[in-house]
């Protein structure tokens, strides 16, 4: 991977922006604006494709949109074929956030995104505060760069 990765974007910020209705869209599409114009960097822990999958087909079946599944892999081929974006697939990865996940007891998919955090130096940029993380967000705070939409409201 790149040394240039400057954020690890959580489900939430890609459901975000492909959510023209969501109250933090204009701030998730203001990353997205500077990863298609080369201004950014961004990596994406393979599990969170499984996840924003999943999330994307609910989401276009709930606006009744055709062919929800066929939208949603269009989606996760784009983040994964970006030339702006690397798809983290590795085992230290993996050991990194089953660590994550033994210390703050967050989603597991929240961990990938923390350790890639971690591993890479790079700020985690997630779409809100979720519950579970509102506990652990001052510790989190002094090792990792956690970014919040938002706090950009």
């Amino acid at each position: 991977m790149s040394v240039s990765v400057k954020v690890i974007l959580d489900t939430s910020v890609i459901i975000e922006y492909i959510n023209r209705a969501g109250k933090l869209h204009k701030q998730a599409s203001a990353i997205f604006k500077a990863l298609n114009e080369g201004r950014l960097r961004a990596a994406v822990p393979s599990p969170v494709l499984a996840e924003t999958f999943y999330v994307a087909v609910r989401i276009y079946s709930s606006m009744g949109l055709p062919d929800p599944v066929e939208r949603a892999e269009k989606l996760v081929n784009w983040i994964d074929k970006h030339p702006q974006v690397d798809v983290l697939r590795n085992f230290d990865l993996d050991l990194e956030a089953g660590k994550m996940k033994l210390k703050y007891g967050v989603s597991l998919t929240d961990c990938y995104v923390l350790a890639a955090s971690k591993i890479h130096k790079a700020k985690a940029v997630f779409r809100k505060r979720e519950k579970e993380m509102e506990s652990i967000e001052d510790v989190l705070r002094k090792e990792l760069e956690v970014i919040f939409l938002e706090d950009y409201f």
